[in-house]
Formats: structure tokens, C-alpha cells, sequence
């Protein structure tokens, strides 16, 4: 279960979301500009709604009723940016295991992961000789070594082409069936919400997000 409660100004924008979902797999559409990516920075902890709760199953992130708020770092998200991420100096191996989190039941061992996305070869490489794809690979593997309670999805196939784009929307479906995190995601393209979620928020300027 996910909990998203939040309202106030954030970012520019004024945010007044209540969300209440299984999580296994959103989507938040929208126009852009309309509040999505602050949403998931809310749930991240990058940024702060004024008011709000945010949970995700017993862990309560954020509550300004009773003053929790968990600093990014203790609250086990898993994040997944349009551009992958990765540390220009360390190699594919290196940007892996950067995060991996020795705390609670690994999601999926570091060999298994590896053959899982097809990393193998590339395992020395820096990410300068990476594709899009192969970027955006190695920053979904380096999101699940971190043991996340939740994995987000801020539009990750917006920068790919269209073969890379269909890889990518299989391995992301193959990730949301395998493993029992919540994922949320962002989107401009009815294909990938259809194919990939199975609940959908709206998020639009100066209206409540409700689900």
C-alpha cells in the first residue's frame, strides 16, 4: 500500500495530491508541467509538501502531523531519471553495486541481476561507451541493489529510440511482475501507461490528484 498525501507549494507548483493505491504499479499522466516529477521528489524526500503523509506500506517517509520525515538516504526509494545517472568514472560494475544496501532480504542476487539485464559484457565498461538502453540497464540494476521499498519511474524511456524503447518496456514489465515492490511512473505515452500500469492518476495544474 501506498500512501500519498501532500499539499502546498513545492517547486514552483501547487501540489494538493491524495492518492491511496497497492502501488504494484501507477502511472501519473498529465500535461507537463503539471506536478508529476514533484510528486515523486515528494515521495523521495527530495522535496517537502507544507502538509501531508506519505507511507509506504508500515513505513511512514512523512507525516507533518507528527513531524516524521525520513532524510532520502533512510527512505529506500529507488529512483530511475529520463537520463540514467550513472558515475562518468566508474564502470558499469562499480555504478551497480554504488547504493547497494546490506540491510534486509536482497530482491535479486548481484550475478543474477547482471545476467537478468544483460550486463554481462559490459560489466568494465565506463558509461560514456554505454547506449541509452544500456545506460538506463545499469540504472534500473542499481536501483534494485539498493533493496528499495519502492521503485520510481520518472519517464525512462523518453530519450531512448524505438527498439531500445521496446526492450526497455518488456524488462520494465518483466521487473513489475518478478519483484513484489510498488512502482510508480511517469509518462507522456499512452503506450507505456497501458502496457505497464495497472492504476492511473491524473495530474494536472491547480486540480486535486485523486485516486
Amino acid at each position: 500500500m501506498i500512501e500519498i498525501r501532500a499539499a502546498g507549494a513545492v517547486d514552483a507548483f501547487r501540489v494538493e495530491a491524495d492518492i491511496r493505491t497497492s502501488g504494484r504499479a501507477l502511472a501519473l499522466v498529465g500535461p507537463s508541467g503539471g506536478g508529476k516529477t514533484t510528486l515523486l521528489n515528494i515521495v523521495a524526500g527530495l522535496v517537502t509538501p507544507k502538509a501531508g503523509r506519505i507511507a509506504i506500506g508500515d513505513a511512514v517517509l512523512f507525516d507533518s502531523a507528527t513531524g516524521a520525515n525520513l532524510p532520502p538516504r533512510e527512505r529506500r526509494i529507488g529512483y530511475v531519471f529520463q537520463e540514467a545517472r550513472l558515475f562518468p568514472h566508474y564502470s558499469v560494475h562499480s555504478n551497480l553495486l554504488y547504493g547497494a544496501s546490506a540491510a534486509g532480504p536482497a530482491l535479486i542476487g548481484f550475478d543474477e541481476l547482471v545476467d537478468w539485464l544483460g550486463l554481462r559484457p559490459l560489466l568494465d565498461r565506463k558509461p560514456d561507451k554505454l547506449s541509452g538502453g544500456e545506460q538506463q540497464r545499469v540504472a534500473i540494476g542499481r536501483a534494485l541493489l539498493s533493496r528499495p521499498r519502492a521503485l520510481l519511474l520518472d519517464e525512462p524511456l523518453s530519450s531512448l529510440d524505438e527498439a531500445r524503447r521496446e526492450d526497455l518496456l518488456k524488462l520494465i514489465a518483466d521487473l513489475r511482475d518478478r519483484f513484489a515492490i510498488p512502482l510508480i511512473l511517469v509518462s507522456h505515452r499512452r503506450e507505456e501507461v497501458e502496457r505497464l500500469a495497472l492504476e492511473v492518476a491524473q495530474v494536472e495544474p491547480g486540480r486535486k490528484t485523486v485516486l
